[in-house]
């Protein structure tokens, strides 16, 4: 009996960490149709952690953890991962699909662990008054949608009546998201909007760009994802769509887009929340504790590229948060309920982003109890063919509260009616 005691807390010793850590759960996806897109971001998100532990000894002094599951952009599978992970003392999950998202935001909110859905997932839930457990700052697909529009108005002398609009998007939740608000943009500009979705994957497209060639939008939008967009923006040049009129989500303005296509891409831009290249102090770290000490979580041929920037940021703001979390408590070592606190409570400012080493990297916002989706500012890139890199060609600008705040307050009062919510702010 005594061997077998000793065997079990030997186990039991072998399975524990051998210090106190932070734990960020990474619901990756290395493999399936998304791939491309999601290597990238698992990259950006994990090598900011290994820079954090390697150049600070962690956050607060204690070191982060990442803890990757791979659920390949299966909503199934992602709620599988959260299962599998949630009781190693995880403290936010990054679902990294719209999908996976919606499923978890009842389970985490009962287990009392924050959701940061980073410009996707419910957009409603900025609403933390009703969402207490989940945030989607700096900007939600609402935002997009509204930056987009905002975007055409400034560029067309702030008159979109008797225009056209098409929205290409992914037939999936995800895709779906923005069709209330550009209805609402739609009515209120006098644009015509027209709505084209694109089944899973999205390799097959050519009756939806015969449609826009027959119909002669003047601009498109597009919520695309994976090899959908790929295969949009060469659709778009096999008709000689004006690329300078085609404007994507930031989920649909990667490299991975637009290099297919060639010079054929040439003038497309898409919407962001974030700086594009690799022009920042913070790459100088990253290179010298994590990719030439041997440690990035790839093969660091991706560090600099639009989706590891966004993987990085969210990295960043996890981290900020975390660091937050301790200050609020007192403590290192802080629980996931501690951690929504600071995520709570978190402001990011352009000095903040300076001291990272991100100067004018992201929008400056503030995050409180009856706002977790921030300031809702947007900026706009531009593909370079022949540079093959992303520009910024405008300022994070507001979008139209107007219009989103009613969407907004609507949807999650309707969410806090089903589910018996009592508001808490």
């Amino acid at each position: 009996m005594k061997k077998l005691g000793l065997a079990t807390v030997a186990a039991m010793m072998v399975g524990a960490p051998v210090m106190a850590d932070l734990v960020f759960p990474s619901l990756s996806y290395r493999t399936g149709p998304y791939a491309a897109g999601g290597i990238p971001f698992a990259d950006g998100y994990a090598d900011y952690m290994t820079l954090l532990n390697e150049r600070d000894g962690g956050i607060g002094g204690v070191p982060a953890r990442i803890l990757e599951c791979e659920t390949g952009y299966n909503t199934e599978k992602g709620v599988e991962c959260y299962e599998a992970t949630k009781g190693e003392g995880s403290l936010v999950y990054q679902p990294l699909s719209t999908g996976i998202t919606y499923q978890l935001i009842p389970k985490a909110t009962a287990d009392g662990i924050p959701i940061h859905s980073m410009g996707y997932g419910r957009t409603s839930a900025k609403n933390g008054d009703v969402f207490s457990n989940v945030f989607n700052y700096p900007a939600n697909y609402w935002d997009g949608a509204s930056g987009g529009v905002n975007y055409l108005l400034e560029t067309n002398g702030g008159d979109l009546s008797g225009k056209k609009i098409a929205l290409v998007y992914h037939n999936s939740a995800y895709g779906k998201e923005p069709i209330r608000t550009l209805e609402g943009l739609a009515e209120k500009h006098g644009f015509e909007l027209s709505l084209l979705p694109v089944d899973h994957p999205g390799q097959e497209q050519k009756s939806q760009w015969l449609q826009i060639r027959r119909e002669r939008p003047d601009f498109v939008l597009m919520w695309g994802w994976g090899v959908m967009n790929q295969v949009a923006v060469q659709e778009a040049a096999n008709i000689r769509f004006n690329m300078e009129n085609f404007i994507g989500i930031w989920w649909s303005g990667s490299e991975n887009d637009v290099l297919p296509a060639g010079d054929a891409a040439n003038g497309y831009k898409a919407l962001t929340f974030h700086g594009v290249g690799s022009d920042f102090p913070i790459f100088e770290d990253i290179q010298k504790y994590v990719v030439d000490a041997g440690k990035a979580a790839g093969a660091g041929d991706q560090v600099g590229s639009v989706l590891y920037n966004r993987g990085l940021y969210a990295a960043m703001l996890a981290a900020e948060a975390a660091k937050e979390a301790q200050e609020i408590h007192g403590v290192a070592e802080i629980t996931a309920v501690q951690m929504r606190d600071g995520m709570e409570a978190l402001e990011i400012s352009e000095a903040k982003m300076a001291d990272l080493g991100l100067p004018n990297f992201g929008p400056s916002f503030a995050v409180s109890c009856s706002n977790h989706g921030g300031d809702a500012l947007v900026g706009v890139t531009q593909w370079d063919a022949s540079a093959k890199t992303w520009s910024l060609i405008s300022d994070f600008k507001a979008t139209d509260g107007d219009v989103i705040g009613p969407l907004i307050d609507e949807d999650s009062k309707a969410y806090a009616a089903e589910n018996g919510i009592e508001g808490r702010c």
